[in-house]
């Protein structure tokens, strides 16, 4: 008898294929399944959903703070375009002063030249006169001592005060 049954449980083959362990396995499987669902339920799927909740609620505020980040660059970047248009407004008031101011200075400074120029102008004509004068006079005094010279190398003797009334005509462009 141990001979056939050693040879019966040989003949059966797997465990898991014999039909008379079928409800035992089905019972286990169920218990196991149950045992499964249970923990899934209980434990692992609160923890997940947490973890989803954390995660979504993290990219929410994350999302919020980017958009909040983003208002606040627009708004500091509008600032920052006020500032440019303010300061190039400034820089071009700035700019008109020191035109206006360089101008002034120029007209003061030509005015001052043509001041200048003018005193020179006029001590310049004041000398180019006095030059003259002495030139004539030198002219005078020249023509007065050749014509009294001429007039003694070729009468002899000249008379000083008619050599020089001559010669004072003939300066005045009257013929003598």
């Amino acid at each position: 008898m141990a001979t056939e049954a050693g040879g019966a449980a040989q003949s059966v083959g797997m465990p898991q294929l014999d039909f008379s362990t079928y409800g035992n396995q089905i019972f286990w499987l169920v218990v196991a399944l149950v045992a499964i669902y249970l923990l899934l339920t209980r434990i692992a799927l609160p923890r997940i959903g947490a973890v989803l909740a954390e995660r979504k609620g993290s990219v929410a505020n994350d999302l919020a703070a980017a958009e909040d980040l983003k208002e606040r660059a627009a708004a500091a970047e509008a600032a920052y375009q006020k500032a440019l248009a303010d300061a190039r407004a400034e820089a071009a008031r700035i700019i008109a002063e020191a035109r206006a101011e360089i101008q002034a200075d120029l007209a003061r400074a030509l005015a001052e030249a043509d001041a200048d120029i003018s005193a020179r102008a006029a001590e310049s004509e004041r000398r180019i006169g006095a030059i003259r004068a002495s030139a004539i006079e030198s002219v005078a005094e020249v023509a007065r001592d050749t014509a009294a010279e001429l007039v003694a190398v070729l009468v002899g003797s000249a008379d000083a005060s008619a050599v020089n009334a001559a010669v004072s005509a003939r300066l005045k462009g009257q013929p003598s």
